[in-house]
């Protein structure tokens, strides 16, 4: 078993762990950095986003008091950071989806790192390509349901719209959607957890849950995060979710589906400022062991 082959920029190790080539075989999941940054309108650096969730992930401790458990076991393999193709935006993107189909093709659990919202295109592409029945949970302040955005259909903004052309999609934590937005969504297979009432229900996770199909590929955005905790976004949304919301709803999903594929993106990082950096370590961490929790490792 070959490791994927492709340019690459940096080869930073999650969580400070010593690998070599020879761990891919063995390793039972993965982590991709893909630095992509292309169609972002307001405030730039997503690119710089993988590699600043790596370093910040070599300082954290990696015994989980919530779990009981330490990642430092798993046998996870951190890929080199992609070096995606000049040119067009279908380029990249491509290339994106046939890396994640060779990893996915080799078994492995996949947790990619963007890089702006675009990435999700072809990752979930290459997830339902191999996964029937695909759902997918977006943990989000946007809706991403524009079918095109400045004239550019594989826009962030455009992200769920081309995912719910392919698998039926549950969204949480929105806050933030055109009014164009508004009127097709219902149209659309896709069930909204709007930040503004979805806590007026207390069992509103379990019904998250209850939306979900099985398997399931989940997608956070980190302006999904209340921007008093991340603020280290291009565009924060007063409201959101809190860190202990969050944590309990994909601990929730992690234990009641078979969570396939994971993405974190849209983290923009802030010179001085490294708590989001950290934030964002710590819940691909987190993510980890609830999927050794899970019994999947």
């Amino acid at each position: 078993m070959t490791v994927p082959q492709y340019d690459h920029i940096t080869s930073l190790v999650f969580g400070g762990l010593t690998q070599d080539a020879g761990a891919y075989e063995h390793a039972t999941a993965v982590v991709l950095p893909v630095p992509l940054e292309r169609t972002t309108s307001y405030v730039a650096g997503t690119r710089n986003g993988p590699r600043e969730i790596l370093l910040a992930s070599g300082q954290m401790e990696l015994w989980d008091d919530e779990t009981s458990t330490s990642a430092s076991t798993l046998a996870l393999f951190t890929l080199p950071e992609m070096e995606l193709p000049f040119g067009t935006l279908e380029a990249a993107l491509g290339e994106i989806r046939r890396v994640a189909g060779e990893v996915f093709d080799a078994g492995k659990f996949l947790i990619a790192l963007g890089g702006e919202h675009s990435v999700t295109i072809p990752l979930v592409e290459a997830a339902a390509s191999r996964h029937p029945g695909l759902s997918v949970l977006q943990i989000d302040a946007h809706a991403d349901m524009r079918d095109q955005y400045m004239g550019n259909p594989l826009s962030h903004a455009c992200v769920m719209r081309r995912v719910v052309e392919r698998s039926r999609c549950t969204q949480v934590g929105i806050r933030s959607l055109s009014e164009a937005e508004a009127r097709t969504v219902p149209s659309l297979q896709t069930t909204i957890f709007y930040d503004g009432k979805m806590r007026e229900d207390p069992a509103w996770m379990d019904r998250v849950v209850d939306s979900l199909g099985d398997p399931v590929y989940l997608t956070i955005d980190c302006d999904g995060f209340d921007p008093a905790i991340m603020p280290a976004v291009g565009t924060p949304e007063p409201g959101g979710l809190t860190w202990h919301e969050g944590l309990t709803l994909v601990r929730k999903v992690f234990a009641a589906r078979r969570v396939v594929a994971c993405d974190l993106v849209e983290l923009s990082p802030l010179a001085g400022m490294v708590g989001p950096n950290f934030l964002c370590a710590r819940l691909i961490y987190k993510m980890l062991t609830y999927w050794m929790l899970a019994g999947r490792a």
